[in-house]
């Protein structure tokens, strides 16, 4: 079996490729959380404790979302599944399981926290890499449990229960965009014009614009070449997101199985994208969406872009062509493009 799990800033799904200049003054750290490597660049003469702070809201949500925490909100809200309990959890958990459920509604169920028991049959739901495919039996006993219906929120704002014994929640789909959010509200309430985010290498938020005043140059990874580039955007103040089946995957009896899972089948995605990047307002939105998009396919993530509104995505296609929706035609740059890629914007 060959296994393919990317998970270094080398490998990078979103690399930022303009870094400090000399007369600049700002504070920079890489740290570890949510299982995987994270970055917080701010400029101005308030970044060394603008950064300390985002970093220490990261690694607060960390403790709150962890399946492998023991004592986290969610490895409790996962250990009462189909017991009736309520479990108690704080403000920011319960926000983001209220949102995870409005997700599956709005994607049609493309998008589903309750994923996680099809996830560890698979073994893309450990760290451990022990992978394999699971049989068809498997699968259909384990997909009644993937139903967001069933996470049940209390009344009082504050508790939730998984209704089905054997239910869990995971939330790798959501939790870095929401720590994205958290993050870019605590450096504007600190006055922070210019900052980077880079959770997690494939979930970037910007705030303002680089310090010189120009848009910060963000490349987007060719899925076929770790080390090329599909394009590059010009963008400030807003944030992205990229899914890609190459981020995680396995090779079985030459048979390729990525980590992307359908909700609705239990099996890896084929919708004929090899890669999906989101643009939009809110962190939260473009982790969800890149994921949720890349699941559809290209005809409904282009339907769900025209009835949605409020963010840009571009699509690349297994067959080369990639799709860029027309509010980055003018912040797109494909001077850089690896060969066998053509070009096409989009229109509503």
């Amino acid at each position: 079996m060959k296994i393919r799990s990317l998970v270094s800033m080398t490998a990078a799904l979103l690399v930022l490729l303009a870094g400090c200049t000399p007369a600049e003054e700002s504070a920079e750290r890489q740290f570890f959380a949510m299982d995987t490597v994270m970055s917080v660049k701010v400029s101005g003469p308030k970044g060394e404790k603008a950064v300390e702070t985002v970093c220490s809201e990261i690694s607060r949500l960390d403790a709150l979302f962890s399946r492998t925490d023991p004592d986290s909100d969610i490895s409790r809200l996962n250990a009462a599944a189909g017991s009736g309990t309520w479990t108690t959890l704080s403000g920011e958990t319960a926000e983001v399981l209220t949102m995870a459920r409005a997700y599956a509604e709005e994607t049609g169920g493309a998008f589903d926290v309750t994923i996680a028991p099809v996830m560890d049959a698979w073994g893309f739901g450990t760290t451990e890499e022990t992978y394999q495919v699971p049989d068809g039996e498997t699968l259909q006993t384990l997909l009644p449990l993937v139903d967001s219906q069933k996470l049940t929120m209390g009344e009082d704002g504050t508790s939730a229960r998984l209704e089905l014994a054997g239910m869990e929640a995971d939330l790798g789909g959501i939790a870095k965009g929401y720590a994205a959010d958290r993050a870019v509200s605590l450096l504007e309430e600190a006055g922070i014009t210019s900052a980077l985010l880079n959770l997690g290498t494939s979930t970037i938020s910007l705030v303002g614009s680089k310090a010189d005043g120009s848009p910060w140059r963000v490349a987007v990874r060719d899925p076929a070449d770790e080390s090329g580039t599909l394009c590059v955007l010009e963008l400030s103040d807003c944030a992205l997101s990229t899914s890609g089946g190459y981020e995680r995957y396995f090779e079985e009896d030459g048979q390729v199985y990525h980590h992307i899972l359908d909700p609705k089948t239990g099996a890896p995605a084929q919708s004929g994208l090899s890669s999906v990047t989101v643009v939009t307002e809110q962190g939260t939105d473009a982790d969800v969406w890149s994921t949720a998009l890349y699941v559809m396919g290209t005809g409904e993530a282009l339907d769900f872009w025209r009835q949605e509104g409020g963010f840009e995505c571009i699509l690349c296609q297994a067959d080369g062509t990639v799709l860029v929706t027309e509010g980055l035609e003018g912040k797109l740059n494909t001077e850089e493009s690896g060969d066998g890629y053509t070009f096409e914007i989009v229109r509503r």
